[in-house]
């Protein structure tokens, strides 16, 4: 049985909007939402920039007694998870509940909940220690609330595999209703990284920016002068359905999963693979498992983190992949705009990709100045570009050799 999945909702939570909409709007003009850290005191840490997310009130959704239960990551899931199925016009009745289910990702989970209480522990005593802290830290949390919002008690769990969670997530779901295990998944990733803590660490590893006395432009993928990645938080879901269960509810149809694939570096925990090997054979399979070639895709949003080897490897793969393509698919950056938000790239930016194909426009690529040698050769988007993509396919990869791509397909009927 050729099961096809589409999706019908989106929700996004990012450092340029709260919503799709603005969030898409602002990725469009080049928009970036970076900016000096204001959750605490940075003068010590060798990165001061982030990209936080503003004016989120989530008690405009959830229950304030609720909200004081949950770490920060599962509030932008759950307020995520809100505005797609309100444009799905999915709600607890809408499905048999075994028939649907929920995977969101986090590569760090509740982190800030954890370390807050190891505050009041050593502070405190151990008798001090909320009993909320286990439910509220664990990665897997923030599905588990969503199914207890939507009554979804089919396939339920989480997904960690650092910067590509959010993409994981969204393609086993895809693998879950092309299965028949499901007719609707509720997936993608949510992150909240931003505590000192989790600071300090990737400080030490030095893959952060130090670009702090001009934080709109320190997020520069394919620069020759980027330093390193800029941390942000948010969430993206997405809501991916069966098709004639999308049609028999006339629900809003916004793409067509085709293709995904899921590899591994088995090289470095944190560098890829010089060669590039995972991300190569990552995209080769997901198109062809949808059924077409390389010269078929006309878009890729790139994992592009603005880190001095993760470029060039991914540069590396576009080039293996597409090179022999006559037609050079177009090339960009959703994080030079928003930074990398970890565990939810993947959804925030399957959000963007889904945006380009719904409206034919091909976000801008900003801070770009001194191209990097490597990525010489590849069409990438400076400007926005009015395409009219029918294929794009979206790369994760993430610390650990973890790779993933999803080929998106345009919805023509």
């Amino acid at each position: 049985m050729n099961r096809r999945v589409v999706i019908t909702g989106v929700g996004a939570i990012t450092p340029v909007g709260n919503d799709p909409g603005t969030f898409w709007q602002n990725i469009l003009a080049g928009k970036s939402g970076i900016s000096k850290l204001t959750r605490f005191e940075t003068k010590d840490f060798q990165s001061q920039i982030a990209g936080e997310i503003k004016d989120f009130e989530p008690t405009e959704f959830i229950d304030p007694r609720e909200v004081r239960r949950l770490d920060l990551y599962t509030q932008y899931a759950l307020v995520a998870t809100i505005q797609a199925c309100k444009q799905a016009n999915i709600d607890k009745d809408t499905f048999p509940p075994e028939r649907a289910g929920v995977i969101i990702a986090s590569g760090i989970g509740g982190i800030n909940t954890l370390l807050d209480q190891h505050e009041v522990l050593l502070n405190r005593g151990n008798r001090r220690v909320s009993p909320f802290l286990i439910p509220m830290m664990i990665p897997d949390i923030a599905s588990a609330h969503i199914s207890m919002m939507f009554d979804m008690r089919g396939p339920n769990f989480s997904v960690v595999s650092a910067c590509a969670s959010g993409a994981h997530a969204i393609g086993e779901s895809f693998l879950m209703i092309k299965q028949n295990r499901a007719d609707v998944m509720i997936a993608g990733g949510a992150e909240a990284p931003i505590h000192p803590m989790a600071l300090a660490g990737f400080c030490n590893a030095r893959a952060l920016s130090t670009r702090n006395d001009d934080p709109q432009s320190a997020s520069r993928p394919f620069d020759k002068d980027r330093d390193g990645f800029v941390i942000s938080e948010g969430a993206g879901t997405v809501i991916l359905e069966e098709l004639e269960s999308a049609r028999n509810r006339n629900a809003p149809i916004l793409a067509e999963i085709v293709g995904y694939c899921a590899t591994g570096d088995a090289y470095h925990i944190t560098a890829p693979h010089p060669e590039a090997v995972g991300a190569i054979q990552a995209m080769k399979q997901a198109i062809a498992e949808a059924g077409i070639t390389p010269d078929d895709i006309d878009y890729i949003n790139t994992h592009g983190t603005s880190t001095p080897a993760g470029d060039i490897a991914e540069c590396k793969a576009i080039k293996a992949v597409f090179g022999s393509c006559e037609k050079k698919p177009i090339v960009n950056s959703t994080k030079s705009m928003i930074g990398h938000l970890l565990g939810a790239a993947g959804g925030v930016e399957l959000i963007a990709s889904i945006m380009s194909l719904n409206t034919g426009w091909i976000h801008p690529s900003i801070n770009i100045k001194n191209l990097e040698p490597e990525c010489e050769g590849l069409n990438i988007a400076y400007q926005k570009i009015q395409a009219n993509p029918k294929y794009a396919i979206s790369n994760s990869f993430g610390f650990g050799g973890h790779n993933a791509a999803i080929v998106l397909k345009k919805w023509d009927e």
